[in-house]
């Protein structure tokens, strides 16, 4: 009986284990996203940090479905994903803001980079970033996204520091973001948005981020919807 319990407890763990190691594999998804950075391949870059949006979007349901947290109580999933969010999300898209050709000055290349990650890494350290209807409370510093946005629009230098700074500034702010799946009012509509979205960027992606006209018009209504459409829904619950 003490041989199985000692068997079920290893099996478990291993179980547990692997989730993790699903989890861990995003930051090697980082690292080849990085590399793409130092050769200035941003279309590369991008494909590897789309990859590893995907893990980090399943990982989640994964580790719930095989409960990892009773299987291996002493290993934090939550830490591992920080660790991995904060360089996909956070770190990568700003060295690819700074050195991606927007700002030729390249003190101010840093600034904005180091507001990027200095503002975020504030951000996660705040318990409060969810609201009562589960909208994100301030920026939610999916930087990854802006950054891809930013490279297939392609703005005047002017335009990238305003919205740097204005997003950066908008972290800390009590305006509300959407997420896109927890949020139930008009989630059928945000849904199907969000996934409007992902397709725009996917043909991005494969067009080298120079989609054709009608997907790029369709990026930018379905990026305006997603960033607008949590302070518009907090907007008319105040006025209810």
């Amino acid at each position: 009986m003490a041989n199985l319990t000692l068997v079920s407890k290893h099996q478990n763990a291993l179980i547990a284990l692997a989730v993790h190691a699903f989890t861990a594999s995003g930051i090697v998804l980082a690292m080849l996203a990085a590399f793409a950075a130092y050769r200035l391949d941003w279309t590369e870059f991008f494909a590897w940090l789309g990859i590893a949006l995907i893990v980090d979007g399943v990982d989640g349901p994964i580790a719930r479905k095989f409960e990892v947290e009773r299987r291996l109580p002493t290993f934090s999933g939550a830490a591992l994903d920080t660790v991995v969010d904060y360089v996909t999300y956070v770190f990568l898209p700003a060295f690819a803001i700074a050195f991606g050709g927007f700002v030729t000055s390249t003190p101010v290349a840093l600034a904005i980079a180091g507001a990027i990650v200095f503002t975020s890494a504030m951000y996660y350290a705040d318990t409060r970033m969810k609201m009562k209807n589960n909208a994100f409370r301030g920026f939610p510093v999916v930087w990854n996204a802006v950054a891809f946005v930013l490279f297939v629009f392609r703005p005047d230098d002017w335009m990238v520091i305003g919205i740097t700074l204005a997003l950066s500034v908008l972290t800390f702010m009590p305006v509300a973001f959407v997420h896109p799946v927890r949020v139930e009012k008009w989630r059928p509509l945000t849904l199907a948005v969000t996934a409007g979205w992902f397709v725009c960027a996917g043909v991005a992606l494969a067009s080298g981020l120079n989609p054709p006209p009608g997907f790029e018009i369709g990026l930018l209504l379905t990026s305006l919807y997603l960033s607008t459409v949590g302070a518009v829904q907090q907007a008319l619950d105040a006025l209810d």
